[in-house]
Parts: structure tokens; C-alpha cells; sequence
């Protein structure tokens, strides 16, 4: 297990030096100036470029990113270009909501794409096979902000029972907490149930089709057993791995259902830093963004090793 680990981090290491420095080069490429979107239209040459030579935009490309890159490891963020605020302060809230959302949307993840997999497994009847097809068809197909969309008419201009938007933290109000965040939780979450779904019961029923299953059955095994007792756990491995990868799609749409949900995540403060050109701080996101979906993929994959030493053998 170890070896495996070694194998998978320089590689991972490796990833986030690169992506360091394609975000670095294509923000550097965005229109625009933030000096002059800070001193406004009235700017003049003189001042432009002495808030330039505050900022650091002045020294040479190579530079900069050094620069950049040393006050991320030493756990300096730098300071927002528009508000001229520490960006720590900036992000620091933003983490906590960003976060329970995500874990919310992952725990429905699991347990809905869990439950859409072992019931297409085990649903024998055409009518309840049929539903399941149509369910995971539409989920599948429509996007995350139309279902996010829906749900606001349906629950929260319709029916009532749930607020449209904002955050109330859990450990405030747990019962309040929960309701403003059980629908962005679904919107950003139903795709990826649906797929962690299908895939398991793809596993489900290759597992089912293998010979050591057709033991078991000789041996007097229910259906019910075979599929709980020996193919699921076979199973469950390669779906860790496909969950992982759901997460790096999580951090994608967070975006978007923060954005609808008006909920004060990092997603919403990325969207201001596009919007206002503060392109340190859409650096520091973006670059935050992937180590994040890194390390996750590390971890799921050392997770589906442990699981499976086939993995490791292979490696």
C-alpha cells in the first residue's frame, strides 16, 4: 500500500505545479487591467502605473508566479486587488459554506446513487424497470441549474415549504440550517446520484454474472444474499473511484447552485472576482479549486487500493 502511495503523489504533485502555471498564463491572458478597474475611467498613466508597481504587475512573468506561488505555500493568499482586503478574510468564510454544501450534496450522492444502483439491479419487474429507466433518463439529461430552477418554483414559490435561498449555518440553527440547504444540496447533487447509480448497477451485474456467484447459488444462496453478502462488496471498490471523480464535478456546479441559491460560497465570491477582474483572488480560487480535486482523487484512489488489492498488484 505504501508503494502504491508513493507512486500516486509525486504524480499528483507533478499535476498541481502544472495546473499552477496554466492558471497563472491564461488569467494573465484575461482582458482588461484590475488597476484600472479599481481607479475607474479617470485613471491617469501616472497612477495606473503606480498601482501597478504597488501590486507587483510590473516585474516579469516568471517572477510574478514565483512570487505567487511562495506566499501560497507559506499561507499568504495576498491581498485582493479591488478591495485591497487580505484575501484570507475574503475566502475564509466562504470556505465553511462551500464546504457544508458539498459535503450535504456528497452524503446525497451516495446514498441516492446507492440506492438507484442496487434497485436496477434487483428490480425484476418491467413496470418498476421501466420507471427506473425514465427517472435516470430525465435526471440524467437535465441540467443542474434547471433542476435547481425547478426546484425553487416548486417548493419555494409554489408550495412554500422551503426558502428559495440564502444560508442560515448549521451550528446556528440546525432546523433552519437544513431547510435552506436541502435544495441547492439536491440541484447540485442529482446528476451525479444518477451517475454513481448506473455505474454500480453495471458492477452489480457483472459481479452477478461470475462464476464464484454461480457457486454460491448451487450452494442454496437467495438472490437477496448473493447480491448483499458477495456482489456487492466486489462492487463497491470501483464505484469509490468513480465517486471521487462526482466530487471534482461537485466543485464544478457549486458554482452555479451558489449562484441560484444566492448561497455565500466560494462559487459566489469567484463570480465576483471574474466579474471586478480581481485576478489574484480568481487565481488563488481556481488553483485552490484543483488541489482540492487532487487530493480527493489521491485519496479515492488509495481508498479503492486498500479496498482492492488487485490495485495494487497491478501498480
Amino acid at each position: 500500500m505504501l508503494r502504491y502511495a508513493l507512486r500516486r503523489i509525486p504524480t499528483a504533485v507533478l499535476t498541481c505545479v502544472v495546473a499552477s502555471i496554466g492558471i497563472f498564463w491564461l488569467v494573465q491572458l484575461l482582458p482588461g487591467s484590475p488597476v484600472a478597474m479599481v481607479l475607474g475611467e479617470q485613471a491617469t498613466p501616472e497612477s495606473v502605473a503606480a498601482l501597478e508597481a504597488e501590486a507587483g504587475l510590473d516585474r516579469p512573468f516568471v517572477v510574478q508566479y514565483f512570487d505567487w506561488i511562495g506566499g501560497l505555500l507559506t499561507g499568504d493568499l495576498g491581498v485582493s486587488y479591488v478591495s485591497r482586503l487580505p484575501i484570507a478574510d475574503l475566502v475564509g468564510p466562504a470556505v465553511g459554506a462551500t464546504l457544508e454544501l458539498a459535503l450535504a450534496s456528497l452524503l446525497v450522492t451516495v446514498v441516492v446513487g446507492l440506492a438507484l444502483g442496487i434497485t436496477g439491479a434487483v428490480a425484476r419487474r418491467r413496470p418498476a424497470t421501466v420507471a427506473y429507466r425514465l427517472i435516470s433518463a430525465i435526471g440524467f439529461g437535465v441540467p443542474e441549474y434547471v433542476v435547481g430552477v425547478l426546484l425553487v418554483f416548486v417548493f419555494a414559490v409554489t408550495l412554500r415549504t422551503l426558502p428559495a435561498g440564502g444560508r442560515v449555518p448549521l451550528l446556528e440553527d440546525p432546523g433552519t440550517g437544513v431547510q435552506h440547504l436541502v435544495l441547492p444540496a439536491i440541484a447540485l447533487s442529482v446528476h451525479s446520484a444518477i451517475v454513481v447509480g448506473r455505474f454500480l448497477e453495471t458492477a452489480l451485474n457483472q459481479q452477478m454474472d461470475e462464476e464464484y456467484l454461480d457457486t454460491a447459488r448451487a450452494k442454496g444462496a437467495s438472490r437477496r444474499r448473493v447480491l448483499w453478502r458477495h456482489a456487492l462488496p466486489n462492487a463497491l471498490p470501483s464505484v469509490v473511484t468513480v465517486i471521487g471523480l462526482r466530487i471534482g464535478h461537485l466543485l464544478g456546479g457549486v458554482v452555479v447552485i451558489e449562484t441560484i441559491f444566492a448561497w455565500p460560497g466560494l462559487g459566489t465570491v469567484l463570480v465576483n472576482a471574474v466579474s471586478s477582474r480581481d485576478y489574484l483572488l480568481v487565481q488563488d480560487l481556481v488553483l485552490i479549486s484543483v488541489a482540492v480535486f487532487i487530493v480527493v482523487q489521491v485519496g479515492s484512489d488509495l481508498l479503492h487500493a486498500a479496498l482492492d488489492p488487485r490495485v495494487r498488484l497491478e501498480a
